[in-house]
């Protein structure tokens, strides 16, 4: 397998010789790093070219590395049914930087890149309905960047007095920014070794 992969590797890097940064093989398949702007043309090939036949695209999501200049990395995972092999596609961008849509050379890509602008910000140019998919059209910001904090901005609930979904901001009670750090066991049942503790405590306050 490894020996295929270096095969297909090498082919590669001579056809797209313009348009490849790197390439490694890891993990059973081959890792491609692409220009941004070759993506198209990448994809088109490894889909129509007789020794790649990749016709599926399986996934496509991001990484979000904030303390690079291009942030996001975007990562096609690629199937080839024919040669019984994947491949995985990347490429760096910024957060103005747009993406062109793979829409038009695999048709999976429409909803997978709907997701990634809703989850992480990253514009794809072309495509043909790009609005959030998994979060509400009102929705500020993109959950799975590293700055979004884990709370949110906004809570929904349902106001009864009104009889309609209500947004209003997030507001946590002091007590549970409080954590102690403590066993939810503790003081319910007697451990082996609570003596111990204990012994050092009382040490410690005769001190």
């Amino acid at each position: 397998m490894t020996e295929a992969l270096q095969d297909l590797g090498d082919y590669l890097s001579a056809a797209l010789a313009e348009d490849l940064l790197d390439r490694d093989i890891g993990h059973g398949q081959l890792n491609l790093h692409i220009k941004r702007d070759s993506l198209l043309k990448v994809l088109t090939l490894l889909r129509d070219d007789q020794n790649c036949q990749f016709k599926q695209l399986i996934d496509l999501t991001a990484v979000d590395r904030p303390e690079q200049a291009e942030r996001m990395e975007l990562v096609y995972n690629l199937l080839s049914l024919k040669l019984n092999q994947r491949i995985r596609v990347k490429l760096s961008t910024d957060e103005r930087s747009p993406v062109a849509s793979a829409a038009g050379v695999f048709s999976a890509a429409i909803w997978l890149e709907r997701e990634a602008w809703d989850m992480f910000g990253v514009f794809f140019s072309g495509h043909p309905d790009l609005r959030r998919i998994l979060t509400d059209y009102g929705f500020e910001g993109h959950p799975l960047r590293k700055d979004f904090p884990l709370t949110g901005f906004k809570e929904v609930r349902y106001d009864q007095e009104q009889k309609r979904v209500v947004y209003e901001p997030v507001k946590l009670p002091q007590e549970f920014r409080h954590f102690d750090f403590l066993s939810p066991w503790e003081g319910m049942l007697r451990l082996p070794g609570d003596e111990k503790a204990e012994a050092e405590k009382g040490e410690e306050g005769g001190a």
